[in-house]
């Protein structure tokens, strides 16, 4: 078992690590990185098979979402490293005459990446593919409510990196409360609010550094003056997407009364045409993560306002794709981020007072538009704030590696993919340097009313 001192002690070696200067060589990082990708190709079935075995997800949605991703960040980041690495020159005022100024990029040192259970694998590897670009040593803590997929990260780090570099720490509650509590320079969480809170609470103790990638209830508008179709076809995609297991899944629809019931209509028709008459049956539709996320989300569920679906098999963790109508702001389903297959429909007329209701609450990390009205978009996204979102589609501004992604609020602090995730795992270090040929003597004493004039020019 795992204690205090035991992690102190990988921590101080990951230290030292940094300190020696090995992990601050670009070449060694590309070592690194390339070593990564070629172990995960080697084991991109087994990835597939424990994503099936813990979410029931499909080889299409696995790659897509997943693996994929994760080549797609370490390609990405090979490529472009060396000159995220460069120190960056940057101007200099007038009154610094005679120095130039540069921003250099190093390693915090160790970091913690603790990983969700709803994108096991990626949701561990792209922080760690940041940590890695960026100079840092890193302990894993994987979710222990997917184990094949924490068993299976174990594995291909072990076998890539010596324990002293990266490491995967497993387990539950105990050494996860243990890791926060560790002085790591730097702690990137991805969870939920709550639990990022109570990081966030025991990082500040250590004074460490944390980037928190939360959640909360992101919601997607749609406008009079909209494609139905493609709104629809969107929409479900989105929502339904790994189970609605998803972080910036469109929590829920605010649709004008106008075209409100048409799409529904739709939405109910893009169902069925994606997972079938019988979704369960589905190889494309996945299930729970457990049996605790299942109760929860069938306590959400309002069966006289239930228009599709709204009914499961809790011993399988089936829970099918289901559409709430008629729902009001205060009903259970708008409490909290409802993170499964559950769309909640409710109506407006006027946009002023969406966006109003919108702004009322938390800070959600995502929001989603469908509009073909130029004014109504502009209206929206100058009035909402947001951790990131799309017009006319979902989720997929989560997958651009130069886009930042990250909330804000409650929806989390801190941003990464790209060269984000780069700049997110270095400290930024400024650096002037002064010319030793040029003295000027204007900023020391004894001073006087000609010194005063001049600075009085350069400082104004």
């Amino acid at each position: 078992m795992m204690d205090s001192q035991s992690v102190q002690e990988i921590v101080n070696r990951q230290k030292q690590m940094v300190q020696s200067g090995v992990t601050k060589s670009v070449d060694f990082r590309l070592k690194q990185l390339e070593t990564l990708k070629s172990a995960i190709k080697e084991r991109e079935k087994l990835v597939m098979e424990a994503l099936f075995a813990d979410l029931g997800k499909s080889k299409f949605e696995a790659y897509a979402t997943e693996i994929g991703t994760v080549y797609d960040s370490i390609s990405h980041a090979m490529k472009n490293l060396k000159k995220w690495a460069k120190p960056q020159r940057v101007r200099t005022p007038i009154v610094h005459f005679g120095s130039t100024s540069y921003i250099y990029s190093e390693p915090y040192g160790s970091t913690l990446i603790i990983g969700p259970f709803n994108y096991p694998f990626m949701l561990v590897m792209d922080p760690l593919i940041g940590a890695i670009s960026a100079g840092n040593c890193a302990v894993v803590k994987p979710s222990e409510y997917t184990p094949h997929v924490s068993a299976i990260i174990a594995e291909i780090l072990a076998d890539c990196f010596d324990e002293t570099y990266i490491i995967t720490l497993e387990g539950g509650k105990e050494i996860t409360s243990i890791l926060i509590h560790t002085p790591f320079d730097l702690i990137f969480f991805t969870g939920s609010i709550g639990v990022g809170k109570i990081v966030m609470e025991a990082a500040a103790g250590n004074l460490v550094p944390v980037i928190l990638e939360l959640g909360g209830k992101s919601p997607c508008i749609v406008d009079r003056e909209t494609n139905l179709d493609l709104a629809a076809g969107r929409i479900v995609w989105g929502k339904f997407l790994n189970t609605g297991q998803t972080c910036v899944a469109p929590d829920y629809v605010l649709a004008h009364r106008d075209i409100k019931e048409a799409l529904i209509v739709k939405m109910k028709e893009q169902i069925t045409s994606f997972y079938g008459a019988a979704p369960k049956d589905s190889p494309d539709y996945g299930k729970i993560v457990n049996t605790r996320q299942w109760d929860r989300l069938n306590g959400l569920l309002d069966h006289t306002k239930v228009v599709a679906g709204g009914n499961g098999d809790r011993e399988d963790l089936y829970f099918a794709p289901t559409i709430m109508n008629g729902v009001e702001w205060d009903d259970k389903v708008m409490e909290e981020e409802i993170f499964g297959p559950i769309m909640p429909v409710l109506e407006y007329d006027d946009l002023s007072l969406v966006i109003d209701k919108v702004n009322a609450r938390p800070k959600p990390l995502a929001l989603y538009l469908f509009t073909e009205n130029k004014s109504v978009e502009n209206r929206v996204l100058e009035s909402v704030s947001f951790g990131g979102g799309c017009v006319n589609d979902t989720v997929l501004h989560l997958v651009s590696p130069y886009l930042p992604f990250g909330g804000v609020g409650s929806s989390g602090m801190g941003s990464y993919h790209g060269k984000h995730s780069f700049d997110s795992f270095s400290h930024r270090k400024s650096v002037l340097k002064k010319s030793t040929r040029i003295n000027l003597d204007l900023i020391f004493p004894p001073y006087n009313e000609r010194k005063l004039k001049w600075i009085k020019k350069f400082m104004k």
